[in-house]
């Protein structure tokens, strides 16, 4: 039985758990997840993990927050003008917004805090800072 390697697409099922045991994200009650090892498509330790297991294996993988999503990055929490929202736009702390960047890309944002004049964002991502663990079974290599 062959292993997986860079360049194979595989499908796995997988449980992500933060240190404290709670649930972030499984794909159990749905399809397999697909995707091209090596390819970038993943976080690199998910993508380490998967490297050279069998159809049928099982792992738990401890993934440092490195090789996830990264450190927690303090320029990416910022304070916006509220005269720079849209008039429409009513945020709360906690609010999930999307925001613009000058390329066009649009990317995810928290509001953190609102004063009278400003609103404070932060684009790390939720998972940033966090190790994770996560349970995998490599269910096919297409």
């Amino acid at each position: 039985m062959s292993e997986a390697k860079k360049g194979d697409k595989v499908k796995v099922h997988y449980t992500g758990k933060l240190n404290d045991g709670s649930v972030f994200d499984s794909s159990v009650e749905r399809e397999p997840l697909e995707f091209e090892l090596g390819a970038g498509m993943m976080i690199a330790g998910f993508d380490k993990a998967v490297h050279g297991m069998k159809i049928g294996d099982k792992k738990t993988a401890e993934i440092p927050s490195k090789e996830a999503y990264g450190e927690r990055n303090d320029d990416m929490i910022v304070s916006v003008p509220k005269a720079q929202l849209p008039p429409d736009l009513s945020p709360s702390v906690g609010q999930q917004l999307s925001m613009q960047q000058p390329s066009g890309q649009a990317i995810p944002v928290v509001v953190t805090s609102i004063d009278e004049e400003n609103i404070e964002i932060d684009a790390n991502h939720p998972l940033a800072g966090k190790d994770l663990t996560f349970e995998i079974e490599l269910v096919e290599i297409v």
